[in-house]
């Protein structure tokens, strides 16, 4: 009934309709009765929501508008320990702005409000995202080229096998590199590229082995439609080549064709400095990705997994790790295992296992890598789990440990079929990953079935889940408003006050240090019930005040250490000590395509001290709590949180 009123609404602002009802309210009894009895329902309604009583019971939503000029796709988001929020686009889904070369990041400050746009030095699009032990973001991955849909592509093109069999030197091509084929075709790399340097083996003999080195890059035609089509496997000489460097480097291709070309990655990886504000380039990635997931590990290293590679294929479990004091990645061939494109895996308690809850977002194909289950790292073995429901309809699931990370329960969340499928599911599952025989059981179901849930984990254990539709990419108006509050302890679900923005593909929800969540993005295809009308990026962002913000006073940390160390004890000074039931450490978010393999939530043992103080002890393992930086809440016998501080677990 109120989301009716908001689109009956919507058309007219509230201040006309009081003008309109004054001025002429002949008219309006005679032919608008139902509207205006519509605005006096609304009116108190927002009276309702309003009330402090609501406003302690359901919690309250509020909406952010940013000035024209600060507003940007939010393709990406991640909580940085400044407590500014880093938006990142890139090109934000826009493909005028990729080809003009225009890619943008926000920083924005919800405590002041104040924002400023960031120098984005490539497409970040759809790359990942990990935090490291420094508090630096890493991000890696992007787009290095756009899809062309089937009857859109006027350029044949296709993948072409770069060799050398020169053992004396890698060598360097730049973008638009030409390959003649022998009949006298042409065409040009689309990305620049490096073929390193063949290996050389000198045998007992003394005679030598060369094997030539090879490298893939994507070419297209230089010339449009069916002249640049050619089937035939052929030996492509490199323009501008002359000697034996022309009979050592030499392209083969199998087919150029007109067929629909996908998304392509890049390997480009960046540190963004949370202090210095501005994005530092490290070394590249062994493979070019696009939707790829970072995962942090234990020892502080990154685990990149799957998305699409400089041809716009789905890499074949090729994965590789980066090391942040070296700033290289380095690949793992011991670690080959396929997943689809931004598969949520998730550090487990266990040394060197990793748990993959069977959420993905985006690409493979539907029979393969799909099965949840336990990634041993140490062995490249993989246990699947049973029980998970709708176990088709989990591509756009949001996955998050449901309570402290010690309890080693995961929660997902809803889901849809694969690709532009229809289908979607009311499903929430649970597993304990501490069961002798880990396996799913049936949490309690979603209001409506949802794609894109954002799920977001606050200082009390309670899960928010909010956002979403119930067809793919809110097809049909099929935007969720109802929001929901999932306990972990009791296994159930209840509703909080309505959102008023619509959410979906490309939105993300993050915990603020003040206990409240921002909520921003969504990329809607259609603005209409008949998928008629194209419909705009959703720029406005909405802040969600949990009811525990409305219940009276909150405890206070007056002191706090700025790190401690795994194992340590802290000691935290509050004058609420007496009233503190728990302490709970929040890793912050990095969040995207409602993959966020970042947030967990770290129980603290508490001990109250004759002084007056806290002694918070910290797990002494990193796989419940990786280095890096994390807030630090107390929460009262109310459930009443503080004001987060961030502490740095070293």
């Amino acid at each position: 009934m109120r989301r009716l009123l908001r689109r009956t609404l919507s058309a007219i602002t509230r201040r006309g309709r009081i003008l309109t009802i004054i001025l002429a309210p002949t008219v309006l009894i005679a032919v608008n009765v139902p509207p205006a009895i519509a605005f006096v329902t609304e009116i108190r309604h927002q009276q309702l929501i309003d009330s402090p009583g609501y406003k302690a019971e359901f919690g309250h939503w509020d909406v952010v508008e940013l000035p024209e000029g600060l507003q940007i796709n939010a393709i990406h988001a991640a909580l940085l320990p400044t407590g500014k929020v880093l938006i990142i686009a890139g090109s934000g889904n826009d493909r005028a702005q990729f080809d003009a070369g225009t890619f943008k990041s926000l920083l924005y400050d919800p405590a002041t409000g104040q924002a400023r746009l960031v120098l984005t030095p490539a497409d970040l699009f759809c790359g990942g995202h990990a935090f490291l032990p420094d508090g630096n973001l890493l991000v890696a991955g992007g787009t290095q080229r756009y899809e062309v849909l089937e009857g859109d592509v006027t350029l044949a093109a296709g993948a072409m096998r770069v060799k050398n069999e020169s053992p004396a030197a890698a060598r360097d091509f730049p973008e638009g590199t030409e390959f003649v084929s022998p009949d006298g075709r042409t065409y040009r790399a689309t990305s620049a590229f490096t073929v390193p340097a063949a290996s050389k083996v000198i045998e007992r003999d003394g005679s030598a082995t060369v094997t030539a080195s090879e490298s893939e890059v994507w070419v297209e035609s230089v010339v449009e439609g069916a002249p640049g089509v050619t089937a035939d496997p052929s030996k492509y000489v490199i323009t501008g080549l002359a000697g034996e460097d022309a009979q050592n480097l030499y392209g083969l291709a199998e087919a150029m064709n007109l067929d629909k070309q996908d998304y392509q990655g890049i390997a480009d990886s960046y540190e963004f400095d949370p202090v210095t504000e501005e994005y530092v380039q490290v070394g590249d990635m062994v493979h070019k990705r696009w939707y790829p997931s970072l995962t942090p590990l234990s020892d502080g290293t990154v685990l990149s997994v799957s998305g699409l590679d400089g041809l716009g294929q789905i890499l074949d479990g090729q994965n590789e790790t980066y090391d942040p004091v070296t700033q290289v990645w380095t690949e793992r061939p011991d670690l080959r295992r396929y997943f689809p494109s931004y598969p949520a895996l998730f550090q487990t308690a266990q040394p060197d296992q990793l748990f993959y809850s069977g959420s993905t977002t985006g690409y493979g194909p539907a029979q393969q890598g799909r099965e949840p289950g336990l990634w041993n790292l140490a062995d490249n073995t993989f246990a699947p789990v049973p029980g998970l429901r709708d176990p088709d309809l989990v591509e756009t699931s949001g996955s998050v440990w449901a309570g402290p990370v010690q309890d080693q329960r995961m929660l997902v969340v809803g889901g849809g079929g694969v690709g532009e499928s229809p289908l979607s599911t009311a499903r929430t599952d649970v597993i304990d990953l501490t069961a002798e025989q880990p396996a799913y059981t049936p949490g309690p179901d979603l209001p409506e079935p949802t794609r894109y849930p954002n799920v977001v984990t606050l200082p009390t254990d309670e899960i928010l889940i909010a956002g979403g539709s119930r067809d793919y990419r809110g097809k049909g108006q099929s935007h969720i408003f109802e929001a929901s509050l999932y306990t972990p302890s009791s296994n159930t679900i209840r509703p909080v006050a309505e959102s008023s923005v619509g959410r979906d593909y490309h939105s993300a929800g993050i915990l603020l240090p003040n206990g409240q969540v921002i909520v921003m993005g969504g990329d809607a295809l259609f603005s209409d019930v008949l998928n008629t009308r194209d419909a705009d990026f959703e720029h406005r962002l909405e802040i969600f005040t949990p009811p525990y913000m409305f219940r009276g006073e909150r405890p206070e940390i007056t002191d706090a250490p700025a790190a401690v160390a795994l194992g340590e004890t802290m000691t935290v000074a509050t004058p609420d000590a007496e009233r503190i039931d728990r302490a709970r450490l929040i890793r912050p978010s990095a969040a995207t395509h409602v993959t966020d393999l970042e947030q967990r939530s770290v129980a603290l043992d508490v001990e109250k001290r004759p002084d007056g103080t806290l002694g918070l002890a910290v797990p002494a393992e990193a796989t419940l709590a990786p280095p890096g930086f994390y807030m630090l809440f107390l929460v009262d016998d109310q459930g009443t949180p503080s004001v987060a501080r961030w502490v740095q677990v070293t």
